[in-house]
């Protein structure tokens, strides 16, 4: 394999060019011991409590951006999906799809960073697949990933949002749309540079302390596509409250808002890879704070608005002019290829 500095369609056949590429590429850094034993599945003991699960595919263009690439956005997304659900991830499995062609070189640093981010969330990468397809029949590499966690019982309704009452307060965990905007800057052709870094991380730790106390926490998401206003729209959709949000209270950097209003894009529809939402009760509020913002990831929290009784299925944000403007779900694509 080291004779080779390009995937050819050969490390896809099954045979020995296929079996070095497994071994000195992904077991090197998925050196998990369940993954090692390289059987058909990977067998773990039962957990107490129930199982989330969750897939999701990764077709990012570019592969590289600042502050991750294709992969780390693979581990991150479906940490975050489990996240989001009230679960306590623990093992992941991973399959790439590799167009002939590929530098291994690029591979090597993509399975490197998947491998130290899945250690550094504490997630392991247990079992995986390896296709490799010809020339032009993908776009060098798609990656999928899939996820178990772990759900108390107590928590099993976080992800249905069952819960969700007027009165409740609305938390965004950070600053809004810094990972599109960073894939935006990584596309050579639009002629700018900027220093902007995606928010791309995986959340477990930071959402873990806030189950752990006990706070009553009536719905997470993570607003990835379609952004935090189409989670709103979500939410409100066909319901019998409304959601008040307040834009002088949303947090958004100025590099990102500096960009969409260069480009006419809007803050709140663009994706997000390290960022939750939650919607909790008002006396929860300050301790759910407290705790998101001593975490790196979450120091730029912000309580941004609440649920009421008025607008019923529909979303409504008091404006930094003194207007109202309705929110509604996105229509259509703003940045296509984007996680």
């Amino acid at each position: 394999m080291q004779t080779h500095e390009k995937i050819l369609l050969g490390h896809g056949s099954g045979g020995k060019l296929m079996h070095e590429l497994i071994e000195k590429v992904f077991l090197k850094h998925f050196n998990d011991p369940v993954l090692l034993a390289q059987a058909d599945s990977a067998v773990m003991p039962v957990v107490e409590g129930r199982l989330a699960f969750t897939t999701d595919a990764y077709v990012v263009q570019p592969l590289f951006f600042a502050g991750g690439n294709i992969g780390k956005i693979a581990v991150c997304g479906t940490i975050n999906d489990l996240v989001a659900a009230g679960a306590q991830p623990l093992y992941l499995s991973v399959a790439f799809i590799i167009e002939e062609g590929l530098e291994f070189s690029v591979l090597e640093e993509i399975v490197q960073t998947m491998a130290e981010t899945a250690r550094y969330a504490s997630v392991r990468i247990v079992c995986g697949d390896t296709k490799v397809v010809g020339r032009g029949q993908c776009d060098k590499l798609f990656i999928t990933t899939s996820g178990i966690g772990r759900v108390r019982k107590e928590h099993e309704d976080i992800g249905s949002g069952k819960h969700i009452q007027p009165g409740d307060h609305i938390i965004i965990s950070g600053t809004l749309g810094d990972h599109g905007m960073a894939v935006l800057a990584a596309r050579n052709q639009l002629g700018f540079t900027s220093d902007l870094q995606s928010d791309c991380a995986p959340l477990n730790l930071m959402i873990q302390p806030l189950l752990d106390a006990g706070l009553p926490i009536h719905f997470m998401r993570d607003p990835t596509r379609g952004g935090f206003a189409s989670v709103l729209a979500e939410i409100a959709e066909n319901k019998l409250f409304g959601i008040e949000i307040d834009e002088t209270m949303i947090p958004v950097s100025e590099p990102v808002r500096g960009m969409c209003e260069v480009y006419g894009f809007d803050p709140l529809y663009i994706a997000n890879e390290g960022k939750i939402l939650l919607v909790i009760p008002p006396k929860a509020t300050d301790e759910v704070l407290e705790l998101l913002q001593k975490s790196g990831h979450g120091k730029h929290a912000a309580m941004i608005g609440r649920i009421v009784e008025d607008y019923q299925g529909k979303v409504v944000m008091k404006t930094n002019i003194g207007g109202r403007r309705i929110i509604s779900m996105l229509a259509g694509e703003q940045l296509p290829r984007i996680c």
